[in-house]
């Protein structure tokens, strides 16, 4: 289905769950969040009742978030049920990787298709401060796991930040030429403890994109990259992987955007930046048929707005990404 600006809204990106098993510090307060009661989150029926209403509209492929989707009890039945609905051909998952390296077999054979890795430091003392007691090796197990267990294409996730990580971009720029890895930069995004930051730590994708090519050389842009989501795609010389620029501040990619999010509480948010959500999970638990579910799924993707204002009003939001879904 095509929302008001011509944009064909076929992806959701489902939260699991609010809870996550590290503090990274630019997510989240050191003493966490109060996690939603179990009560008020969706169970896995009613993930899968809500995706079997989203294909009537289009949908045809979703991402399981969080938090961190893994901890959530069941998420491998929830796989696979939502492997079975015909419309569905891709489901991919955004972890830590802390859970990945025990359970990439598992989940491949459930039916994800790939897997996007969050990491933002190659250091194990930094990447202990950042997420505040995660243990880099076993994400590189995960991560290796991954790689071996066929979920294709493995894409790390990295927010540059000033003063932060930025003395590693470089070093994780290099991991593309060796291995097959789709190392994506993200810019600082507004959202949570990231909120009450100086803007001075933001670094924009062109100044990324100008520091690796400073560097490293040329970079030839790539186009044939699987995936569903705004990163801009370019490959190093030689490289076996690509590096990626998510410009979400600096050069959004609005009029590309063909999301919609399910948060963990059961809203339908047509954009990440907007407040405006729409509640499923009341009128499913109401007894509500799937006739009343599309007919939210068609009222959220006529409402999904042009694009946002980050770049001139940084957003205002009580809730921090692991409560919205990332």
């Amino acid at each position: 289905m095509q929302d008001r600006f011509q944009r064909q809204i076929q992806y959701l990106r489902i939260s699991v769950t609010d809870r996550c098993n590290l503090r990274c510090v630019y997510c989240m307060p050191a003493e966490g969040v109060r996690s939603i009661p179990h009560n008020e989150i969706l169970t896995m029926e009613e993930i899968a009742a809500i995706v079997e209403a989203g294909v009537q509209v289009g949908i045809k492929k979703v991402r399981l978030t969080g938090g961190e989707p893994l901890v959530r009890r069941g998420i491998l039945d929830l796989v696979k049920n939502l492997s079975r609905i015909p419309e569905i051909d891709d489901i991919a998952i955004t972890t830590n990787g802390i859970l990945l390296a025990e359970m990439a077999a598992d989940l491949k054979a459930a039916g994800v298709n790939r897997v996007n890795i969050s990491l933002d430091t190659l250091r194990a003392g930094r990447f202990k401060r950042i997420t505040r007691g995660g243990c880099l090796d076993t994400v590189r197990r995960g991560i290796n796991a991954a790689l071996e267990t066929g979920l294709n294409p493995v894409k790390i996730n990295t927010v540059a930040i000033r003063g932060f990580n930025d003395d590693e971009l470089l070093s994780l720029a290099r991991l593309t030429l060796d291995h097959p890895l789709h190392i994506r930069f993200i810019e600082l995004m507004p959202i949570g403890t990231a909120d009450g930051w100086d803007r001075a730590r933001f670094i924009s994708s062109a100044e990324v994109r100008e520091l690796i090519t400073g560097a490293l050389g040329t970079l030839e842009d790539v186009k044939n990259v699987r995936g569903n989501g705004p990163a801009r795609y370019s490959r190093l010389p030689g490289g076996r992987g690509t590096i990626g620029f998510i410009s979400a501040v600096s050069n959004h990619f609005c009029t590309r955007c063909n999301r919609l999010r399910l948060t963990a509480t059961g809203q339908l948010r047509p954009c990440l930046f907007n407040h405006r959500e729409m509640d499923l999970k009341e009128p499913l638990r109401a007894g509500a048929g799937r006739e009343e579910l599309v007919r939210v799924f068609h009222e959220a993707i006529l409402s999904k707005p042009n694009g946002h204002d980050l770049a001139v009003n940084w957003q205002e939001d009580d809730r921090i990404m692991s409560q919205i879904g990332g």
